[in-house]
């Protein structure tokens, strides 16, 4: 038998589908994030939340965020789970700094960027080494 060839058309909409997923999974996983940080906001008001604990929290925000948005483009996508889940992050973390740069008209890896970075791609990864389609089974 002989093998179908791919036409590069093919591939290139293949591609651009896949990184139109992992966009539409940053922009959830953005969205996520900031509907948990203003509800941190609002327990940080009301008082459970001390204030020194917002740092840690916004890490823990972070992860869940890229893992919402991770699971969603990995489940969408099927292929390159971990480079999906890992893009994913990215992204997340891009709208973060991009939304930092607007607000605060600029940023430094020193304020915690390189944490929350770290989160972002950690969030990511998770659902990209956990969430993958199950093998088809061969039939003899």
């Amino acid at each position: 038998m002989k093998k179908k060839e791919r036409r590069p058309e093919e591939l290139s909409s293949q591609w651009l589908n896949a990184m139109c997923d992992v966009l539409m999974g940053g922009a959830l996983a953005g969205v996520t994030a900031v509907l948990v940080l203003l509800l941190c906001a609002v327990l940080t008001s009301v008082g459970v939340i001390p204030v020194g604990a917002m740092y840690g929290a916004v890490l823990a925000v972070c992860v869940l965020g890229a893992l919402v948005g991770g699971t969603f483009a990995v489940r969408r996508i099927g292929r390159q789970s971990l480079l999906v889940g890992l893009g994913v992050g990215a992204v997340l973390f891009l709208l973060l700094l991009t939304a930092g740069l607007i607000v605060y008209k600029g940023a430094s890896i020193a304020n915690g960027g390189a944490g929350i970075l770290c989160a972002c791609l950690c969030g990511g990864a998770i659902p990209g080494l956990l969430v993958r389609k199950p093998k088809k089974k061969r039939r003899r």
